[in-house]
């Protein structure tokens, strides 16, 4: 028996009778000879983590446009958070680690530069509109590895899609990574807000740290317990009725007090303005962009479709020099 096989039957033996099998896997749209020593959610997390969108993450904005100091969460760091978040999970509730991983791991990779504040521009000027969770799904189907994407398997892209607030994922691995998701986004977006002196944790309403604790490791420690807790040897992921309506409540709260805040939308208005530029500017100096993004309108992308994806992929420094290099005049010697 071959090492993946070994693996696989591992799982059928060891994890829950609700857990995603490998084996058992819906498949890829291109069928692949399977891997001899990695199962394939294994194989899917690897394609994300070497994939040339995840790296870009390191330098995408979380909530925090361009902040002085090297501690402010970013998008790629959120990810890492998320993904031990629901691991952690998963390992308790016998669900596939490597699913969860997979799903966690590539869930933000179509996030604009200048974070939401960029993904809300750029669902104004493009004619079909623009999601993260959407594009995330587009990165691993077409746009990596020059046009031929990821090919991965069906569970790990439904997990993506649906890792959204409204979402409905098809696997409890899915479920554990939406629910991860905003768990790590609540309590770092404190502690990143506490750093930038927006408020202080005293500052928190009393009615939500009653219940989730008053410290960000107090808050994920009990957050994470609860859905164990309700969770364990049932066919859904869930958290108590309390626990759930404080961090439903806490998250409003931060909407307010924080994303709204005037800090994190300093720059907004002039973030936003950038890629207004840069998609008019591509829009009409096609034959500017890369050979990979002229090749798809070549194959009957429309130019406004493969502008939105060119600029969705850059990372803010990279926008801001590619606007630099453009709009800004430079000086010269004689």
């Amino acid at each position: 028996m071959r090492i993946r096989e070994r693996l696989e039957q591992l799982e059928k033996e060891q994890l829950s009778v609700y857990a995603s099998l490998s084996s058992e896997t819906r498949g890829r749209d291109v069928w692949e000879e399977p891997c001899d020593i990695r199962p394939d959610y294994q194989r899917d997390r690897d394609r994300i983590l070497h994939s040339k969108s995840f790296r870009r993450l390191k330098h995408k904005t979380q909530v925090f446009l361009a902040p002085e100091g090297d501690h402010y969460r970013t998008r790629l760091t959120h990810t890492l958070e998320v993904s031990q978040i629901a691991r952690t999970i998963a390992k308790s509730l016998r669900l596939n680690e490597d699913l969860t991983e997979a799903i966690a791991l590539g869930h933000d990779l179509g996030h604009t530069p200048f974070g939401h504040s960029g993904e809300e521009v750029l669902n104004q000027i493009c004619p079909r509109g623009f999601a993260h969770y959407q594009q995330s799904v587009r990165i691993v189907e077409k746009l990596e590895k020059n046009g031929s994407g990821l090919n991965l398997t069906w569970e790990v892209r439904d997990g993506i899609l649906n890792h959204r607030t409204s979402g409905s994922p098809s696997t409890l691995e899915g479920a554990v990574v939406r629910l991860s998701d905003k768990i790590a986004y609540i309590n770092h977006d404190i502690d990143d807000a506490i750093r930038a002196r927006l408020f202080q944790e005293e500052d928190l309403p009393g009615e939500y740290t009653q219940v989730l604790g008053k410290s960000v490791r107090e808050r994920l420690d009990l957050m994470v317990h609860d859905i164990i807790r309700n969770s364990l040897d049932r066919p859904q992921i869930l958290m108590s009725p309390e626990v759930e309506k404080a961090m439903k409540d806490l998250r409003e709260w931060m909407f307010a007090h924080v994303y709204q805040s005037n800090i994190p939308k300093a720059e907004e208005g002039k973030a936003q303005q950038l890629i207004v530029f840069l998609y008019e500017y591509y829009c009409r100096y096609v034959d500017r962009l890369p050979q990979e993004y002229q090749k798809m309108m070549a194959e009957g992308e429309t130019k406004e479709r493969v502008v939105c994806d060119y600029i969705a992929g850059m990372s803010d420094s990279y926008a801001i020099d590619q606007f630099e290099e453009l709009f800004v005049p430079k000086a010269w010697k004689v």
